[in-house]
């Protein structure tokens, strides 16, 4: 679930409810053990400021990690706006920017192909977060060292910045750093190929992580990461060889040339046809032929055998499927089918429904490309 707190360049701004359960987490490990004292060595070695961790009181303890923490999501914020300006400058939409447990994610209607855009918009993110770093950093320089609360925040919110942007530039796809790799490569040679080098490199420091958080460091947060990354480099690859199988095609070229039952129809028969032609899924027409609803092997279960010699098609039709234009690239229109979690839907044209199609439809043009594409 997420809430919008705010829109900058027109863009929704959105907090998942995972960030407000682990912010107080992330003040708890700030805050309290040697955390702290662990920070200060690392401040005082990288940043103009001195600081001692143990002059600070309990409450400014707390006080040090909650301003942290939230710096650190609003730093996150100011890296995600980083993808964003630069996407917007190649008129791409970017349709929001959600901060959850793991950092952010700036949604993109799409995204480029092109090497040279995916790469800066991909490297934007940690430019922006070193300017960030670089600019808490300039700041120690003017704030009073008897500021300590302040001095000993902002010290750490900048080697933070700096710390997350060497994380963040792994060649990890998808984080940025894998991103950046894919775009390299994709120079000399296909996207496909290209985003599959980089989910290999992806799912080796996945499980390069997973060894770490859980046989080193014993870090729940390092597994979720590194859980994170698998699942986003799998995903994306197969999302990519889906969209260049499908590539060039519409639904319109998808949709079996299925003959519609008439509403009056009883199940039975239509059972019998859908048996014979082996499909889980019909149009029904009315009197006049329009298509006004579907059949589906799903509405069957919810009627005995018995009740099929009684029951008309119209008695069981469904018109609740989601509703997708001719003109669709059959890539969007499979997206639109898993998104909506059907197995059937709707093509039409003008308005109007022309036909059906089905999963089964998109896993049988699937098939016929790979037997006939070589990547």
């Amino acid at each position: 679930m997420n809430y919008t707190v705010l829109r900058v360049w027109g863009i929704p701004i959105r907090v998942n409810v995972s960030l407000l359960v682990f912010v107080p987490v992330l003040v708890w490990l700030i805050g309290s053990g040697e955390q702290l004292a662990a920070y200060e060595v690392v401040i005082n070695a990288a940043t103009p400021a001195t600081v001692d961790a143990m002059s600070l009181s309990a409450a400014d303890r707390w006080l040090v990690a909650t301003l942290a923490a939230v710096g650190l999501f609003a730093s996150v914020t100011v890296h995600e706006l980083g993808h964003a300006w630069v996407a917007m400058r190649y008129d791409i939409e970017v349709e929001s920017i959600t901060l959850w447990i793991l950092g952010g994610l700036a949604s993109l209607a799409e995204m480029p192909r092109e090497w040279n855009r995916e790469f800066w918009i991909a490297v934007a993110g940690p430019v922006a977060s070193l300017l960030v770093g670089a600019a808490c950093i300039g700041a120690l320089f003017v704030v009073p060292e008897s500021a300590t609360v302040l001095v000993f925040a902002i010290g750490l919110l900048g080697v933070m910045n700096v710390s997350l942007v060497a994380f963040n530039m792994l060649p990890a796809f998808p984080m940025d750093g894998g991103r950046v790799l894919r775009a390299v490569l994709a120079r000399n040679r296909s996207y496909v190929s290209a985003t599959r080098t980089a989910a290999r490199a992806g799912t080796l420091f996945a499980i390069l992580f997973i060894f770490l958080g859980v046989v080193v460091t014993f870090s729940p947060v390092l597994v979720l990461v590194a859980l994170f990354i698998y699942i986003g480099a799998t995903s994306e690859s197969r999302a990519v060889v889906l969209g260049d199988l499908l590539s060039g095609l519409t639904v319109t070229d998808l949709r079996s040339p299925r003959e519609p039952v008439p509403v009056g129809a009883t199940v039975e028969t239509v059972f019998a046809r859908l048996l014979a032609a082996r499909r889980t899924d019909l149009p029904v027409a009315d009197e006049s032929g329009a298509i006004v609803g579907a059949i589906t092997a799903a509405a069957l279960r919810d009627i005995g055998p018995a009740e099929y010699e009684t029951t008309t098609v119209g008695d069981v039709a469904t018109t609740d499927l989601p509703r997708i234009d001719a003109e669709t690239s059959a890539f969007d229109a499979l997206q639109t089918l898993q998104r909506s979690r059907a197995d059937v839907g709707f093509v039409v044209r003008d308005g109007e429904p022309i036909g059906l199609v089905s999963q089964a439809d998109f896993a049988a043009a699937l098939e016929l490309r790979r037997e006939t594409t070589a990547f």
